[in-house]
């Protein structure tokens, strides 16, 4: 468990580590980037590298906050990869089922898997599911979410590398947009992000602005039409008052 930087969440936390490429998104991967540092800085758990790995003794980390939290689930890896099985799947979320007063965000790019284990899952009011759409490549993911049992449903549209024209945002929730950072980033055109904003609002779906990325994200800040963009789905606010 560890606090979090990233601007939609509090605490990441990683039952699971490492990865595989799928798509044009994963091209600066900043898991895999992170996790050579880490590896060479002698960390445990990353001393197989980017390698799909387990962790069962994180699994008893949530019970131990004692104050209601926002979870990023495996920031370092994707919970269903195919290298991870269903049974380890199912463990973590029996932890998310029996914390209640926290969130827990958890993000796939594997969006087929996803739909073919979802009935095996138990689908909490506090288990936020998204899918990772960075151009229209990849838009069928949003299908694949939208059947699920997740009972609130988002989009990461991190990085956008491309337009993403008429979404069809029935079911989804929340929608976050971000550009890409590093060394050598892909540009986001100010147009993507004016247009998915516009869709969210016409469709009734949170809108979360994340960054302009580029090599200075500090720099390039956040800010769309003069403001800041922290829109969160509606169940946030009840889930924080049960706890």
């Amino acid at each position: 468990m560890a606090q979090s930087s990233i601007e939609w969440t509090e605490l990441t936390w990683n039952p699971t580590t490492g990865c595989t490429k799928i798509s044009q998104g994963c091209k600066f991967c900043y898991a895999e980037v992170m996790t050579r540092r880490l590896k060479a800085m002698g960390i445990e758990k990353y001393k197989d590298g980017f390698k799909v790995r387990m962790h069962p003794e994180t699994l008893k980390i949530p019970y131990t906050w004692k104050s209601s939290k926002v979870v990023f689930v495996n920031s370092m890896s994707d919970l269903f990869h195919e290298d991870i099985p269903l049974s380890f799947i199912k463990e973590v979320f029996e932890v998310m089922n029996d914390n209640p007063q926290h969130i827990f965000q958890v993000l796939t790019k594997r969006a087929e898997r996803l739909l073919e284990v979802h009935k095996e899952l138990n689908w909490s009011h506090n288990i936020w599911m998204g899918v990772s759409v960075e151009d229209e490549k990849v838009v069928d993911r949003i299908d694949f979410l939208r059947k699920t049992g997740a009972r609130v449903k988002f989009l990461s549209c991190e990085p956008l590398i491309g337009p993403l024209e008429n979404l069809n945002l029935k079911k989804i929730d929340w929608v976050i947009v971000g550009g890409e950072s590093g060394h050598n980033p892909r540009p986001m055109d100010p147009e993507w992000v004016l247009d998915i904003q516009a869709q969210c609002e016409r469709a009734n779906a949170a809108f979360f602005f994340k960054q302009w990325g580029g090599r200075n994200k500090k720099a390039a800040g956040r800010i769309l039409n003069e403001r800041t963009y922290d829109e969160m789905p509606a169940q946030y606010e009840a889930v924080r008052e049960m706890a």
